[in-house]
């Protein structure tokens, strides 16, 4: 059980814990982490460790360091303004947790990257 005092936030954990998707229940567990301990992500990060047309979770905030040179989905808690922008300028998919389901990432190759 989440020790979040957010309201929105619980209830989105407790919809990922109670997924069948066990990469969606890593993911509850990640930010079930008090906001000190979540994961953040500069994008030079997610260019060095993805492909093209990968789809990316990312427990946590994604941060504009760095470049991105290639198209990925990437599902996060937060985007710096300068992440956003980055993204959209590489053509990428930028998605929020609530836009997070189990048939959207079936059969597809997803990391969690932090």
């Amino acid at each position: 059980m989440s020790n979040a005092t957010n309201e929105g936030m619980r209830q989105l954990i407790q919809k990922l814990e109670g997924s069948d998707a066990k990469i969606l229940q890593a993911v509850a567990e990640n930010i079930s982490k008090s906001t000190r301990n979540r994961r953040e992500v500069n994008l030079g990060r997610i260019n060095q460790h993805t492909e093209d047309g990968e789809m990316i979770i990312v427990p946590g905030k994604v941060l504009g360091g760095g470049e991105l040179d290639h198209k990925v989905t990437v599902y996060a808690l937060k985007f710096s303004q300068s992440a956003a922008e980055k993204l959209k300028k590489a053509g990428s998919s930028i998605q929020t947790f609530e836009q997070l389901d189990a048939e959207k990432l079936a059969g597809k190759r997803v990391r969690i990257l932090g």
